[in-house]
């Protein structure tokens, strides 16, 4: 009912405000309230009526004699299905002239709805000789697509693309080479050379993963992934790379990659520590741990400075270390920490007692680890309590991990201290 009423409405005002046509320049309203049915032209197409629309369009036309009413009115009418009144309008106006390209091009689209391919093929061919415009060539180039003429509409295509390079039109080329004339490596040399010359944008790297995922080329992937994050330093992206690197099982390139880009500095923290780089995964535990505040931080940087050194720790650091990680069981109850300062308490003689200590507390949540248990065994030895010593070695080397070198060594070790002993 609404809707009715502001047709009526729009009518009567049409018929009240007859005039004598003049020029209008640009810009310059052309009758009073104008601007009042130009917002109900608008909101129709906002309720997509655009039936409705045009018709409010044409009327502005006939009145305001403003082009863009003209072209606003014919393209309402394409979306609303009018394709006969959008190519009897254009034959009357243009009378078969092209002076009007926009003209021209509004009734090739409604010759090709409607199906008459080649009415729409002749006119689009004759415009884009006339103007070599490359939105003619790739109206050109569409018409052909949907007449199935697939060469042809790839040389308009190509005709459009070699004005301007325009990346959209290189990907309209692009899936006509790879998916309707199975010209594969022509498709990819076309985009890749394009990113060569004109970069790489995201609509045509994404082109071009689309095409490498189907052609399971991993190399190609890892290319353009890294030249995409280059343009836009995306979460996403940065762990498709990370992803395509641990498949090649390429770490070193992998490292470099997370070194350059900082993508994941988590992910880089674990390949210096399964590379044993103790110092570098050191400096960046400890860059994490100012960042985020995170004492797991702090323990894992004092973890692997102590690494980073072994026995040749100098008494400096050594305390460093102690201190951070004295810091850390402060806060946390992590077992691996607790042990941890516990042991090198006891294996550098700083404090065996204190360090038991620690180890002990570990052990009522652990009582069957063998590292942790070993860590007391050597406390024990430490003490001179090689019997006691051996006894927890002994259920040790039972354990899982009972058979690692260091393990063993400390079981040689107190084998020795009891021999020494029953000599005595």
């Amino acid at each position: 009912m609404i809707k009715t009423f502001l047709f009526i409405l729009i009518a009567l005002f049409f018929i009240s405000c007859s005039s004598q046509p003049k020029v209008i320049k640009p810009y310059e309203k052309a009758f009073e309230g104008e601007d009042t049915y130009i917002m109900f032209a608008l909101r129709a197409e906002q309720l997509k009526d655009y039936k409705g629309a045009s018709a409010l369009f044409d009327k502005l036309y006939e009145k305001a004699h403003k082009k863009e009413y003209l072209y606003r009115s014919l393209q309402d009418a394409l979306l609303a299905k009018q394709n006969s009144k959008v190519i009897k309008k254009v034959d009357v106006i243009t009378k078969d002239s092209f002076d009007d390209v926009i003209l021209i091009r509004l009734k090739i689209l409604a010759l090709m709805e409607m199906g008459k391919l080649d009415e729409a093929k002749l006119l689009a061919t004759t415009l884009a000789a006339k103007t070599q415009n490359p939105n003619d060539y790739l109206l050109a180039g569409d018409v052909f697509i949907k007449k199935q003429e697939l060469d042809s509409a790839l040389k308009y295509l190509e005709s459009a693309y070699a004005q301007d390079y325009n990346e959209k039109v290189l990907d309209k080329i692009a899936v006509l080479l790879y998916a309707n004339l199975h010209r594969k490596k022509d498709a990819i040399a076309y985009l890749e050379t394009h990113t060569r010359v004109h970069g790489c944008s995201q609509l045509i790297c994404k082109r071009l993963i689309g095409i490498y995922s189907n052609e399971n080329n991993i190399d190609g992937l890892l290319s353009v992934y890294k030249r995409l994050y280059a343009l836009k330093q995306n979460e996403a992206i940065a762990k498709k790379i990370i992803q395509i690197y641990a498949y090649k099982r390429d770490y070193v390139q992998l490292i470099n990659f997370l070194e350059e880009s900082r993508a994941d500095d988590e992910v880089l923290l674990q390949l210096y520590t399964s590379g044993k780089n103790y110092k570098k995964a050191s400096e960046l535990a400890s860059k994490l741990y100012a960042d985020t505040g995170d004492v797991t931080y702090l323990g894992q940087s004092a973890i692997y400075e102590y690494e980073s050194y072994g026995k040749d720790i100098s008494n400096e650091l050594l305390h460093q270390v102690v201190s951070k990680l004295e810091n850390v069981v402060k806060v946390t109850d992590n077992p691996l920490y607790m042990n941890y300062l516990g042991y090198i308490l006891i294996d550098h003689d700083l404090d065996v007692e204190k360090g038991m200590k620690y180890v002990q507390q570990v052990l009522q949540d652990n009582p069957d680890s063998a590292y942790y248990i070993d860590s007391l065994a050597w406390g024990y030895y430490k003490l001179g309590k090689c019997k006691k010593a051996k006894e927890l070695m002994d259920k040790v080397v039972k354990l899982e991990g009972g058979d690692n070198p260091e393990v063993m060594q400390h079981v040689e070790k107190i084998n020795q201290c009891l021999e020494k002993s029953h000599k005595k």
